[in-house]
């Protein structure tokens, strides 16, 4: 009888190893409606979604966009058998069962951002047989469940920034029209961030993430060469590269010509080479008290004089860019590129 009910077990237990081992839930994943919560998805193996399931892998961008200062926690999932072709220009082409996970999170103190950090929400963006959907789920405050949450939320929100400045904000979770609103590629939606010169460095494992992404078979034809963003954070890097780099990540995914901002002409991505689109000497498409009475996107020389900062340097609706997504102003980033516009001739 013992060996029986042990036999018995050693099944069982198989069985779980068995689930466990086979990821997220294709079936919850590729389902026409979201989940309820993000645990049925199945892509963490603890409720609070700090242990990535099998398959699930870990990654980050060389430069972030900046979101309140909150630390983000990126993770992507491509189904089993499958893999992303490269593109070197554009966001890889991910296959249908692809699953991008963001979550952000806040400490007391983002001096020390991993001390006593708490998740506030999880936007998930899953390539389905007809394009991706973006699902946002809210996390509960013992960080125990993320639900659903279609219409966003507001959350309040008190810490220490990390130039040691007590902040307090109403946080703002995307609804889902307003996830369209950044991630509109013409009459679809995309992801932003993984794209080969924003994830070509070292990753949270440690390694190249497009070789390790290679190795594990989740992209293909890959290239000898392949580009990388400066990092706009190491001051070695010449100024104009590193404020390029700041556009490219924090404006350009609206400021395209399929962005949702394509109508102000203004064109902020990295492989933009012409000056005017990318705003120099250019007079803006409207006036109004977004432009601040500078006749000039970029006025070369004179960064006070330019709608661009005037408007990066604004947390007042109507005003501020990017319009969605921060309820503060990111100082350094204004910094940046006021000292590339003060550099030009």
């Amino acid at each position: 009888m013992r060996a029986a009910f042990l036999a018995v077990l050693v099944m069982m237990l198989s069985a779980c190893g068995q689930h466990q081992a086979a990821g997220p839930d294709m079936d919850v994943v590729l389902a026409e409606a979201p989940a309820r919560t993000l645990a049925e998805y199945g892509l963490f193996t603890d409720a609070s979604a700090r242990q990535p399931a099998q398959g699930v892998v870990p990654y980050d961008l060389i430069n972030p966009l900046f979101s309140d200062h909150a630390s983000k926690h990126r993770l992507v999932y491509v189904p089993d058998g499958k893999a992303a072709d490269y593109r070197a220009d554009e966001v890889m082409e991910f296959p249908v069962g692809t699953v991008l996970v963001k979550t952000f999170a806040f400490a007391p103190d983002m001096r020390a951002p991993d001390v006593g950090e708490r998740y506030r929400e999880t936007r998930l963006l899953i390539r389905k047989a007809d394009g991706w959907a973006a699902y946002p789920y809210v996390w509960n405050e013992e960080e125990t469940e993320a639900r659903y949450s279609p219409a966003g939320a507001w959350l309040e929100l008190a810490f220490i920034d990390p130039a040691g400045e007590a902040v307090e904000i109403d946080y703002r979770v995307p609804n889902q029209n307003q996830c369209k609103t950044c991630h509109q590629m013409g009459d679809a939606i995309e992801p932003i961030g993984p794209k080969a010169r924003n994830l070509n460095h070292q990753g949270p494992a440690g390694v190249n993430q497009i070789e390790d992404w290679s190795a594990r078979g989740m992209l293909t034809g890959v290239p000898g060469d392949v580009p990388a963003v400066p990092d706009i954070t190491d001051a070695s890097l010449s100024v104009p590269e590193r404020a390029r780099a700041y556009l490219d990540i924090n404006c350009a995914h609206c400021h395209r010509a399929e962005g949702s901002a394509s109508n102000s002409g203004l064109w902020l991505g990295w492989e933009v080479s012409d000056p005017v689109k990318i705003g120099i000497g250019k007079h803006p498409t409207a006036a109004g008290r977004g432009s601040g009475d500078a006749i000039y996107v970029v006025a070369p020389g004179a960064p006070e004089a330019s709608i661009l900062t005037y408007r990066m340097n604004s947390d007042e609706a109507g005003i501020a860019m990017p319009e969605l997504g921060r309820a503060l102003i990111d100082g350094d980033g204004v910094e940046l590129v006021r000292e590339w516009i003060a550099g030009m001739d």
